[in-house]
């Protein structure tokens, strides 16, 4: 029977989580948020209704991966590029230099020895999580939600690009560089191919194949991310690199009205069947009994969250004349959402190399699923409120 299996419960929350969101209760919250939440009360911690295991496990990582495809995906340098992309770059430097000093002052909390780990950690940003509140709030395309879409683009570059070099244990981080550029250039290859190459009768041939059962340009774009995850895995990268990859290059190859179709249909995929058992599945994951097993735990959630806003949320003053003043707080709270994906990944790799404990490891993502669920929502309402003047004389 389908009731009982793990699948019904996370469609089930997949499906409650929008309409709850739907339900007035003076500002909007986030559908991930939501989603999140009814993890929580659907896993082993509390209902105990699903168990981080078997399938449900399998999809989590493969859902993981499409976050990072979609991210990808959505990148329009043509966009971004300029002064977007120069703060953004100037933003995340910033926040590095930031991190790197707040976390060498921790050494004087007992069993936190992992400025490394806990510094890329802190200077992410769910730039995946971030997507689809901005695409459901009909801010992406304004000036503020790319001056967001650049600044995250950098945060969930930046600390992928780090984790690659500085935590790999296969090579010498010498050697990493020289994998790495030899990665980009291959990429970079692919997206210079799949824009410039467009023989006529492959074009005919895909757009036959885009409207039936067959749906061959979905099934090649999806070959493309397993096969970026594998080229990844392959030069000693961890997997989030080759999906983020993956999505540039589908991205760049179908902008434009040609490929709107197989980009709705892309869309549809993902977060129709994807994004719940990442978001989820965070949820179902999450240890919560871990927050409670000494009293230094909680502390270090509540430190986390907060460095995570001023580590993220402090370089807003570069922005100041890009971004209007009463914008700042939302814009900083937005950039220190942090990415659940690879801070789950940096904690497995601590744990894994034994460079963080796990009591550190469960503070961080407890820390970061608790700025997940505040900060979006926050700055949602401030902008809300901001908007609200705006649209009162329409309505007159």
């Amino acid at each position: 029977m389908l009731i009982g299996h793990p699948v019904f419960f996370v469609l089930l929350v997949a499906v409650l989580a929008p309409l709850l969101a739907e339900v007035p209760v003076g500002f909007r919250v986030p559908v991930v948020v939501i989603e999140v939440l009814l993890g929580i009360a659907i896993g082993p911690h509390a209902l105990a209704l699903v168990e981080f295991d078997g399938f449900v496990a399998s999809m989590f990582h493969a859902a993981m991966a499409t976050t990072l495809f979609m991210a990808g995906l959505e990148l329009d340098f043509s966009e971004i590029g300029g002064r977007p992309l120069a703060l953004a770059f100037g933003g995340w430097i910033a926040s590095v230099v930031i991190g790197v000093t707040i976390v060498g002052a921790l050494h004087v909390i007992p069993r936190v020895h992992a400025p490394l780990v806990v510094t890329l950690a802190l200077c992410t940003t769910g730039l995946g999580i971030l997507l689809p509140i901005f695409r459901d709030s009909g801010q992406l395309k304004t000036d503020f939600g790319r001056l967001v879409l650049a600044a995250g683009t950098l945060g969930e570059i930046g600390p992928i690009i780090a984790m690659s070099l500085l935590l790999s244990t296969q090579y010498t981080t010498w050697q990493e560089v020289g994998l790495l550029f030899a990665f980009l250039g291959i990429v970079g290859a692919a997206i210079a191919v799949s824009m410039g190459a467009r023989p006529p009768k492959v074009l005919l041939l895909l757009s036959r194949h885009m409207h039936a059962s067959t749906q061959l340009p979905v099934r090649i774009s999806m070959l493309l991310l397993a096969a970026a995850l594998l080229l990844a895995e392959r030069f000693g990268f961890e997997s989030v690199l080759g999906a983020f990859a993956a999505g540039m290059v589908v991205g760049q190859a179908t902008r434009g009205a040609d490929g709107k179709t197989l980009r709705e249909k892309i869309e549809a995929v993902t977060f129709g069947w994807f994004y719940p058992f990442f978001f989820v599945g965070t949820g179902i994951k999450f240890d919560l009994p871990a927050l409670a097993r000494d009293a230094t735990t909680p502390l270090l959630v509540l430190a986390f969250a907060l460095l995570f806003l001023v580590v993220r949320g402090a370089p807003v003053f570069l922005y100041r004349g890009a971004i209007a003043k009463a914008q700042r707080l939302p814009f900083a709270l937005s950039l220190a959402v942090p990415s659940l994906s690879i801070i789950v990944i940096i904690t497995e790799i601590g744990l894994r190399t034994k460079t963080i404990s796990h009591d550190v490891a469960a503070a961080l993502i407890g820390a970061a699923l608790l700025s997940v669920l505040l900060f979006p929502t926050i700055a949602g309402v401030i902008l809300q409120r901001l908007a609200a003047p705006l649209a009162g004389p329409g309505k007159q």
